[in-house]
């Protein structure tokens, strides 16, 4: 999964969310450093990210990928979920997206010294440009493929995908639908399994 969905995946908790968030530029056992609910976040996001790639739903998606975009394919489908999740965001969330936004990023300027310097960096132009709100419209994924496809040199072709998300879109939102509703359930027992070890 994308950004917006590992923030929403984390519940309530600020610390938990912010470990979530960046776990990505954490390796190994390098999380061991952090607070107690940091290291919650990143171990959450990592088995997030086991159940989604081993998913025979999300699997699907990535075929339909992955001719086209080979080993990209997953991290394709991760954007295009985020996608599907701002846009039906009122069905997962009372609060409403731009609202939440600005509290997620209100979070990460708060715990600025924790963060990575990776996530330091990218942080104003995410906050400038509000990724995390900018999913819901297809204008604004082709923007994240766009940026994605200039991370690998233009090897991956990714700002072409916007293409199969307008060719598949029932399909992939189809696929979102069912298999989220899983990783909701998920991810809170996976929450409270973590949150309960010493």
């Amino acid at each position: 999964m994308n950004f917006l969905a590992h923030i929403y995946l984390s519940g309530d908790n600020e610390l938990v969310t912010i470990g979530n968030f960046m776990a990505d530029g954490i390796k190994g056992k390098k999380y061991k450093k952090y607070p107690k609910e940091i290291q919650i976040g990143i171990q959450l996001h990592r088995e997030i990210d086991t159940f989604t790639d081993a998913h025979k739903t999300v699997r699907k998606g990535t075929k339909r990928l992955h001719k086209k975009y080979s080993h990209y394919s997953g991290v394709i489908v991760d954007i295009l979920y985020d996608h599907f999740l701002a846009k039906n965001w009122d069905k997962y969330c009372d609060v409403p997206l731009d609202i939440y936004c600005e509290r997620f990023y209100d979070s990460l300027e708060d715990h600025f010294d924790i963060l990575p310097e990776r996530i330091k960096r990218m942080m104003p132009y995410m906050i400038a440009d509000n990724w995390l709100l900018s999913y819901a419209t297809i204008e604004g994924i082709q923007k994240v493929l766009e940026g994605m496809n200039r991370r690998t040199m233009n090897r991956s072709k990714m700002n072409l995908a916007v293409n199969e998300l307008e060719d598949f879109y029932k399909e992939f939102e189809s696929e979102f639908t069912i298999f989220f509703e899983e990783l909701i359930q998920f991810s809170k027992n996976k929450l409270k399994l973590l949150s309960s070890q010493p």
